[in-house]
């Protein structure tokens, strides 16, 4: 029998939350587009440096999976202290520490160097989604939720067609050392937009209680989770997911490259536009979630079901490595990223759903440290495979496995789950 968990009341964030709570989302949406703009800088940067620092693939894998892995202990460790502290100050020291970071990249010049700042920036970066769905749960009533996941997941795309259109354009004119420079500098900018539009909380965990107290409480609501079969389901539902969403970020610049000889300037031209579909993407589902949602489906069965259908169009990733027009393939890649980008929404709005607001960045959190792990791994075999063979075995396991994550999400999270979630979530 599933055990519940009882909420305790959410922690007040505005007096009159149907205005600012979507003036919050969409300062959400911007600290996501700057998190895509910094960490894609490398990736869209990688044929250039690589050629300049005489990098393989296996090396260039390796700084991918530094930051990786420091990436996905931040979604845990860093969603269990977002629960604690709060998102104001939580996402506020973020920013502030990924563009530091950032900028410091910018006199990386070895594979160590740069394996260590990106091993840093994934410490910033990873606050950014356990910090964004914990707002949601606390200012959005479930009918809501997905739209405004939508909303500030969509910065992802944004951020990587941002990053793909503009850096390269920054690089030929000031040098690539001036991209990650120019990357720093716009969260300082994002920083005063946060804490003009998230006012300080009526109410804050530590308040009247001291934080060795919040934390105890945080714990007494964390720790049944892990016994709940629904935490799972979220857990490897994203560990089977998130590998695909990290291969076309991370190595989609280098395919071009190697495989479709394309050069920097035409990488700006193309490259952007796959996320522009995933983007779409997002949309999709939170409209459609929420549509079905308002017309009396229960909340789990709208989730479950835009599961099932972003599935189909994840498939055409799989032929996109063996068409012969390279416009052809990057046709099927936007085809894939549109229904992978579709299946993430529901993803990270699971945890929302299903969870009270005071676990909510934990949930997600353990998720994220899960599929961190698998992406990493993911990551470093696809640099091995390149180095040995070719792209093909990539794009075909990216487009398999969501239909597993799909199938567990179905068996796991039960249909009787719906009801229970909808209590908890209002």
């Amino acid at each position: 029998m599933t055990q519940q968990i009882e909420a305790a009341p959410p922690e007040p964030v505005a007096a009159s939350p149907s205005g600012r709570r979507w003036w919050i989302v969409w300062a959400l949406f911007g600290s996501t587009v700057l998190n895509y703009f910094n960490r894609q800088t490398l990736s869209v940067l990688a044929p250039l440096i690589s050629q300049q620092l005489h990098l393989s693939h296996s090396e260039l894998s390796r700084i991918f999976a530094a930051f990786q892995v420091s990436y996905a202990l931040m979604w845990l460790l860093g969603g269990i202290a977002l629960d604690i502290v709060g998102t104001r100050l939580g996402l506020s020291l973020a920013v502030i520490w990924w563009s530091v970071v950032s900028l410091a990249t910018s006199f990386a010049n070895s594979v160590a160097s740069f394996g260590v700042l990106r091993f840093l920036l994934g410490i910033g970066e990873g606050f950014n989604w356990p910090g964004a769905s914990k707002t949601v749960a606390e200012v959005f009533p479930p009918q809501e939720r997905g739209l405004a996941v939508a909303i500030f997941d969509s910065g992802s795309s944004v951020g990587g067609a941002l990053a793909a259109f503009c850096i390269p354009w920054i690089a030929l004119r000031f040098g690539w050392r001036s991209a990650f420079a120019f990357s720093g500098i716009l969260g300082f900018a994002w920083l005063a937009w946060w804490l003009l539009v998230y006012p300080r909380p009526v109410k804050t965990l530590q308040s009247g209680a001291g934080g060795e107290q919040a934390f105890l409480r945080s714990m007494r609501l964390w720790l049944p989770t892990l016994k709940r079969r629904e935490t799972w389901a979220v857990v490897l539902g994203r560990s089977l997911t998130d590998p695909v969403w990290w291969f076309y970020v991370f190595w989609l610049p280098q395919y071009l490259s190697d495989a479709r000889g394309f050069s920097l300037e035409r990488i700006a031209l193309f490259a952007w536009i796959p996320f522009v579909a995933a983007d779409a993407g997002n949309f999709a589902a939170g409209l459609v979630s929420g549509w079905l949602i308002r017309r009396k489906m229960p909340v789990m069965r709208a989730r479950k079901l835009v599961c099932v259908v972003s599935c189909i169009p994840m498939l055409a990733g799989i032929p996109a490595a063996s068409v012969h027009s390279p416009f052809w393939a990057l046709a099927l890649i936007c085809l894939a990223l549109f229904g992978y980008a579709s299946w993430s929404t529901m993803g990270l709005t699971l945890p929302s759903d299903l969870f009270p607001p005071e676990v909510v960045g934990s949930v997600t959190g353990l998720s994220g440290l899960g599929a961190g792990a698998v992406s990493t791994l993911f990551t470093l075999l696809i640099g091995a495979l390149v180095d040995r063979f070719s792209y093909s075995p990539a794009f075909v396991a990216a487009g398999l496995m969501p239909l597993l994550a799909t199938f567990i999400i179905l068996v796991l999270i039960r249909p009787d789950q719906a009801a229970s979630a909808e209590r908890t979530s209002a």
